[in-house]
């Protein structure tokens, strides 16, 4: 009797049918439910994450002169600004991941854990990251000196056979921001007129907050000014370059459409792509061990063409303290002055032979050869015949350093002008030496 009262208020249950399927049963999101998670942030990352190595690396670095530029010390009033082995760290894992633009950088630093772990609780705006990309272009430099060469002391790479190719990268100039010389002249005319007119307007207006508005406003046509101006003076360098044309190769100089300059990037200059497309674009060069697919150094040319830049890549490495005995590039680089001087500096130039007009063999002496175009037409028909022993493979080698390239972001520049781009090039070598640097060492201690 006293169970049936304990237990006469349970409602009735249904009994499930024999061989039935019961009610869905499933785990939906409840967002609204308060938690509490204790964690430190270094325990979120996995301890064989990439980026930990890429920290222990950046701190490995020599920072010496970015310290020295550091304004806040003890003592004396001002902001503190973040450590330059935090920014260097957090530009190098974004350029491994292909992040190229400031502000997505800094939205990955609030919303990415990877980002934040890097960050370690200090905060970062666009502006900062973004002025300390472009600020210090010497440092990147030494910085890609000084891995090369603790790698070759190390053992892990060999300077003796290097490899050079161009890179064609599109830039940041629009392909309608070209203008001839005359629409030039009647730009920088307006432009000038319009800052002057702001500048009176910001002068004589009583509103404080639409002044700052007219200010900026002025700032920014300023700025269009300079552009416009950068381009005049680019016009002058493409109308001399077209007068020295012109006493060599007069008919076909003839042919070709006045000349023109972007107001946007005045340096760059449309190029002919590898899908045969004509954009505006920088040819990045590349110096490589390719063997070990090493950057050794890098440089920024505006021509279309690799024809004559051999030369300049070998005086590039020879500064650097490198004095290899092979030097590959490819056919377009081909020069009979550039093998004969590179010769006579004890250096043996590997590059294809053109085709000639009339179908000739161009494995065959002419009488105008000198000793070092001579030597080189022997090596090249010799190597022709070879197979897997050849060493002109190695300079295939070199294209996986242009891939990574490409998968690393140099497909169309976020920064504007030969030296922001050089030091876009300067920060993707510095990224994948780095990424070379602990794969090769993995392989030595294997």
């Amino acid at each position: 009797m006293g169970d049936e009262q304990l237990f006469e208020n349970l409602p009735e249950q249904d009994k499930s049918q024999p061989g039935g399927r019961g009610s869905v049963r499933l785990r939906v999101p409840e967002r609204s439910q308060i938690a509490m998670q204790v964690a430190a942030l270094d325990d979120l990352i996995a301890e064989d994450h990439p980026v930990r190595s890429v920290w222990a690396f950046v701190e490995g670095l020599d920072l010496s002169h970015l310290y020295d530029l550091v304004k806040a010390r003890e003592g004396h009033p001002g902001h503190p600004p973040a450590a330059p082995e935090l920014m260097v760290a957090l530009w190098l894992w974004a350029t491994v991941e292909g992040v190229g633009s400031a502000r997505q950088l800094d939205r990955l630093c609030r919303d990415h854990l990877v980002y934040r772990w890097l960050c370690g609780g200090v905060s970062m705006n666009y502006h900062t990251l973004s002025s300390f990309r472009i600020a210090h272009m010497a440092v990147l430099e030494r910085l890609l000196a000084q891995g090369v060469a603790a790698m070759v002391q190390a053992g892990l790479v060999s300077a003796d056979t290097l490899a050079q190719d161009g890179l064609r990268v599109r830039a940041g100039a629009g392909a309608g921001s070209f203008r001839r010389h005359e629409r030039l002249d009647k730009l920088l005319a307006a432009a000038q007129e319009r800052v002057e007119r702001l500048r009176a307007e910001v002068e004589t207006d009583p509103a404080a907050g639409d002044r700052r508005q007219r200010a900026a406003k002025e700032r920014g046509a300023r700025e269009r000014e300079a552009r416009i101006k950068a381009a005049q003076e680019r016009m002058k360098e493409l109308e001399a370059e077209r007068e020295r044309r012109e006493k060599t190769n007069k008919k076909e100089v003839a042919k070709q459409k006045e000349p023109r300059a972007s107001t946007t990037d005045a340096e760059a200059r449309v190029i002919k792509m590898a899908d045969g497309g004509w954009r505006p674009s920088y040819n990045m060069q590349i110096i490589s061990a390719p063997a070990y697919q090493v950057i050794v150094a890098v440089d920024i040319d505006t021509t279309g063409s690799d024809r004559g830049l051999g030369r300049p890549g070998i005086e590039t490495v020879q500064a650097q303290g490198y004095n290899p005995r092979n030097y590959l590039v490819d056919g377009g680089f081909t020069k009979k002055d550039d093998i004969e001087w590179a010769h006579a500096n004890g250096i043996k130039m590997w590059c294809p032979p053109g085709q000639t007009k009339h179908g000739s063999d161009p494995y065959a002496p002419k009488k105008d050869d000198g000793v070092g175009v001579a030597d080189w037409r022997e090596r090249m028909k010799a190597e022709q015949g070879k197979k897997d022993e050849a060493l002109y493979r190695l300079r295939a080698q070199h294209e996986c350093i242009n891939a990574q390239a490409r998968r690393m972001g140099l497909r169309q520049l976020s920064l504007r002008g030969r030296v922001k781009a050089r030091i876009q090039l300067l920060w993707f070598a510095i990224a994948h030496n780095m990424m070379r640097l602990f794969a090769l060492s993995a392989e030595a201690t294997a």
